[in-house]
C-alpha cells in the first residue's frame, strides 16, 4: 500500500511541475517575441554635420513617440550614440549642436530585441537666443 502511494505522490508531483512550466513558457511568449523581455531593443546611430562627417559630443534627444520621458545623451568621439533597454515602441529622435540642429527623426519604431539603426544630419541653424531686456 505504501509503494502506491508513493508512486501517485509521484506521478501528481510530474503532473504539477509539467502545468507550472506549461504556464512559464505560455506567459514568455505572450509577454515578448519568443520570450524576450519587453525592454530588449535598442536605438543607435551616428550623427553628421552638414558636411558629412561625424560630430563628436553632440546632443541627442529621444522620447517615446507621444511625447512622453524626453532624454538626452552625447555622441561618443566618432559621432556615435547607443540606447538600449528600451521597450518596443516608436519613438522620435533629435540632434543639436553648436548652433545646429536636425530635423525630428519620427515614429522610429522598434521591435522587441531590434536595434534600429539611424543617421542624424545637423543641417538647421538653431534660432537666435532673445536677448535680456534691460531693467530700467
Amino acid at each position: 500500500m505504501e509503494l502506491k502511494r508513493m508512486f501517485s505522490m509521484r506521478i501528481c508531483a510530474k503532473q504539477i511541475f509539467a502545468a507550472v512550466a506549461a504556464t512559464v513558457i505560455l506567459g514568455m511568449m505572450i509577454g515578448g517575441v519568443q520570450g524576450m523581455p519587453p525592454h530588449t531593443s535598442t536605438l543607435a546611430g551616428v550623427v553628421v554635420g552638414a558636411d558629412g562627417k561625424p560630430v563628436a559630443n553632440a546632443s541627442v534627444t529621444y522620447q517615446t513617440g507621444g511625447g512622453d520621458a524626453p532624454h538626452v545623451i552625447r555622441t561618443d568621439a566618432k559621432g556615435h550614440f547607443s540606447v538600449g533597454k528600451l521597450r518596443a515602441d516608436s519613438y522620435d529622435l533629435r540632434a543639436t549642436t553648436k548652433g545646429m540642429y536636425s530635423e525630428w527623426a519620427r515614429n522610429v519604431s522598434v521591435r522587441p530585441g531590434q536595434t534600429k539603426t539611424i543617421t542624424l544630419r545637423l543641417t538647421i541653424p538653431a534660432p537666435a537666443p532673445v536677448p535680456a531686456t534691460p531693467k530700467s
